[in-house]
């Protein structure tokens, strides 16, 4: 697998369009991290760690909806393996003006777009929540 992110968030979006209260995906440190973000951000209910049907890690997703539709209505991968995305504290969008959040991976850890801002730092724009 190329990009264990970007499956995730597939994973999730699909999972949503389909319904399912919870999704599975295996498990990483980076996945983690990123699913913090999503939980902290009120996207998702939460994730715990377990082990998969093969017996690899893996992580169990309590996807969150609103009176029936997804909280998450937007999910998009901003920096890719071929073409990564960086950009300065100044310089990181806000999504929807400021309703939806994006995941920065800085040097002080992965954290929503608002944390970035306020530590004063930049760094590789991962995805997209609206």
């Amino acid at each position: 697998m190329n990009d264990p992110i970007s499956d995730m968030l597939t994973r999730i979006r699909n999972s949503q369009m389909r319904g399912k209260s919870t999704v599975e995906t295996p498990a990483s440190k980076a996945r983690a991290r990123v699913l913090d973000v999503l939980a902290d951000e009120g996207y998702i209910r939460g994730y715990e760690a377990k082990t998969g049907k093969d017996g690899h890690p893996a992580f169990e997703i309590s996807l969150k909806y609103y009176e029936g539709t997804p909280v998450i209505r937007e999910l998009k991968r901003v920096s890719k393996p071929g073409r990564r995305v960086y950009m300065s504290v100044g310089d990181i969008p806000q999504v929807r003006q400021g309703l939806g959040v994006s995941i920065v991976s800085t040097s002080k850890g992965v954290m929503s777009d608002a944390n970035a801002r306020s530590q004063n730092v930049g760094g590789e724009v991962l995805c997209t929540i609206f």
